[in-house]
C-alpha cells in the first residue's frame, strides 16, 4: 500500500537537531532563527502536512511566526496559511515586512482574511487592511459585522501614519458618576472577548463621550468602592488627536515616559487609544529609515524585495554620487601640470579629502539624529556649530600633524608636513560647518536631512580637501 501524503511528510521532514527546547524550538541559544527548523517547516508544508505543520507551528508566538513567514519562499508562505486554517494568528502579519505582507495577501481569498481579520485588535486590522488594493479592502469590510465594519472605517479615514491609524478602537470608558466598584463589577461581569486584551486604564469621558480624564488600575483597585471615578481620576492627562502624526505621537511616548495615550476627534471626542507596543514600532521603523536614508537606500528596502526592484531603488542615489564625483575629479583638472611637475600630490590628496569626508560623516551622523529627535534647532544651532569647529579643530591639528610625519618620512621631504597639515585643518573644519550646516538648511527648506546631506556634505570635503591642499601646495612648492 502507498504511503498516504501526511505520513509521507512526515517521514521526510527532517528533524530538529539537539538545540531544540520545549521553551523556544524556533530560536537557538543567540536567539536566532533555527535553519533545522525552517527546514522542517518547508518539508511539512510540502508534504501538504496539517497535523505536523500544527504541531511545528501553532505555539509559536506571533513575533516568531511572523519572523518565520519572512524567511519561507513565496509559494510556501499562503501554503502554510492555508494548512493552519482557522488556528492561523494573522496578527503575524503585522510583524512582517510590507513587502513580504501585501506579497502575502494577494494570494489569500478574501474569505480568509475577513476570518482573520475578525480576531485582530482594531489597529492590528487597520495594518492588514491598508496593504489591500481598495476593491478588495472594501470586499473584506463588507464581510466583517456591521459594528467592527464601521470602526475599521473610521479609522482608515484617517490619513496614512497619523494617530488614527495607529490607535486601536477597543478600549473602556465610563460616566464621571460610576464609583470604584462598580467599575470593577464591570470588569468581572463582562464577556472578557469585549474587553481589550491589554489595557492599563479607564477613560472617563462625559455624556457627549468627550474625553474628560483618566484612571489608571492601580489607583482604582486602591480607591475605595464607593468613591467616584470623576474623584480619582487624572484630568490633565496628555491625549493626541486622531490626525497627529504617528512620528509626534512616538516623540510624546519618549518624552513623558508614557505607557498609553487616548485620542481624541476634533471635537474631543474619546475615539482610540495608543499603547506602547504600537509606538515601539513606530520607532524602530523611523529608526531604520533613518540609517537606510544616511546610506542613500530606499526607507522602504527589504531584505525580501526582488534584485531588480532592489538596483532601480539604488540607481539614482548612486547616479547623483556619480555627479558629485565628477565636481570632486574637475578640481583635480584645474592642477594637472602641478600633479605632473610634482607626482606625490596625487598620492596624498586622496588622504586629505578622505579624512575629511570620515570627520563630516561624524557630524553629519550627530547633526541629523539630533533634527530628527528635536535636540538640535535654532535655538542652540549655534553652540552645536561651534562645539564641531572647535572638536574639529583639534582633530585636524593632531592629524595633520600625523599625516605630515608620515608623508615627509615617504618622500624624504620635510617641506611636505606643514603642507598636509594645514590642508587637513582646513578640510576637517570645513568638513565639521558642512556636517551641521548642510542638514539644518535641508530642515529649514522642508527635505529630509537624512536622505540629501551625505552628497552634499561629501562633495564639500572632497572639493574643499583637493582644492585647499593642491593650491597650498601650489604656493609652497612654487608650482607655478
Amino acid at each position: 500500500m502507498q504511503p498516504t501524503n501526511s505520513t509521507a511528510g512526515r517521514d521526510m521532514t527532517p528533524e530538529l537537531d539537539d538545540t531544540a527546547t520545549d521553551s523556544d524550538p524556533f530560536r537557538d541559544k543567540d536567539g536566532a532563527p533555527r535553519p533545522d527548523f525552517v527546514a522542517a517547516v518547508e518539508a511539512a508544508v510540502a508534504a501538504e502536512d496539517a497535523e505536523r505543520t500544527h504541531g511545528l507551528v501553532g505555539a509559536l508566538h506571533e513575533a516568531d511566526l511572523g519572523a518565520l513567514l519572512e524567511l519561507l519562499d513565496h509559494e510556501t508562505r499562503p501554503r502554510l496559511i492555508g494548512l493552519m486554517g482557522a488556528d492561523f494568528d494573522f496578527a503575524a502579519l503585522t510583524e512582517v515586512g510590507e513587502t513580504t505582507r501585501e506579497d502575502i495577501l494577494e494570494e489569500l481569498p478574501v474569505a480568509a482574511l475577513a476570518e482573520g481579520v475578525r480576531d485582530l485588535e482594531s489597529d492590528d486590522a487597520v495594518a492588514i487592511l491598508e496593504a489591500l488594493e481598495p476593491e478588495e479592502q472594501a470586499e473584506v469590510l463588507e464581510a466583517l459585522p456591521a459594528h467592527e465594519r464601521i470602526v475599521l472605517r473610521r479609522s482608515l479615514n484617517y490619513p496614512e501614519d497619523s494617530a488614527g491609524r495607529l490607535m486601536q478602537s477597543t478600549l473602556i470608558a465610563v460616566p464621571a458618576f460610576w464609583t470604584a466598584g462598580q467599575v470593577l463589577d464591570f470588569f468581572r461581569e463582562t464577556d472578557p472577548a469585549l474587553l481589550p486584551d491589554n489595557f492599563f486604564e479607564v477613560f472617563v469621558v462625559d455624556p457627549g463621550y468627550r474625553l474628560l480624564g483618566t484612571v489608571f488600575l492601580d489607583a482604582l483597585v486602591r480607591a475605595r468602592a464607593d468613591k467616584r471615578v470623576d474623584e480619582i481620576m487624572q484630568a490633565d492627562r496628555r491625549h493626541v488627536h486622531a490626525t497627529e502624526k504617528s512620528e509626534e505621537v512616538a516623540r510624546l511616548f519618549e518624552r513623558y515616559n508614557l505607557v498609553s495615550v487616548p485620542v481624541v476627534d476634533d471635537a474631543e471626542r474619546l475615539v482610540g487609544v495608543i499603547t506602547i507596543d504600537d509606538v515601539v514600532d513606530v520607532l524602530q521603523e523611523a529608526a531604520s529609515e533613518e540609517i537606510k536614508a544616511l546610506g542613500g537606500v530606499n526607507p522602504h528596502e527589504e531584505l525580501s524585495d526582488d534584485f531588480w526592484q532592489t538596483a532601480r531603488n539604488r540607481f539614482w542615489w548612486l547616479l547623483v554620487n556619480l555627479f558629485t564625483a565628477f565636481i570632486a575629479s574637475s578640481v583635480l583638472r584645474l592642477f594637472e601640470s602641478q600633479i605632473e611637475k610634482m607626482v606625490a600630490l596625487a598620492v596624498l590628496a586622496p588622504i586629505v579629502a578622505s579624512q575629511g569626508g570620515n570627520s563630516a560623516t561624524q557630524t553629519m551622523t550627530v547633526a541629523v539624529r539630533a533634527l530628527a529627535t528635536r535636540e538640535l534647532s535654532r535655538a542652540n544651532a549655534a553652540r552645536v556649530i561651534l562645539r564641531e569647529l572647535a572638536a574639529a579643530a583639534v582633530n585636524g591639528a593632531a592629524f595633520g600633524l600625523i599625516t605630515g610625519v608620515v608623508a615627509g618620512y615617504w618622500y624624504s621631504s620635510i617641506g611636505v608636513l606643514p603642507v598636509i597639515a594645514l590642508a587637513m585643518l582646513t578640510n576637517l573644519i570645513a568638513g565639521a560647518l558642512g556636517g551641521v550646516l548642510v542638514p539644518l538648511a535641508l530642515e529649514r527648506w522642508k527635505v529630509d536631512p537624512a536622505v540629501s546631506s551625505s552628497a552634499f556634505v561629501t562633495t564639500v570635503t572632497d572639493v574643499v580637501g583637493y582644492g585647499s591642499f593642491l593650491s597650498i601646495a601650489t604656493l609652497w612648492f612654487h608650482l607655478f
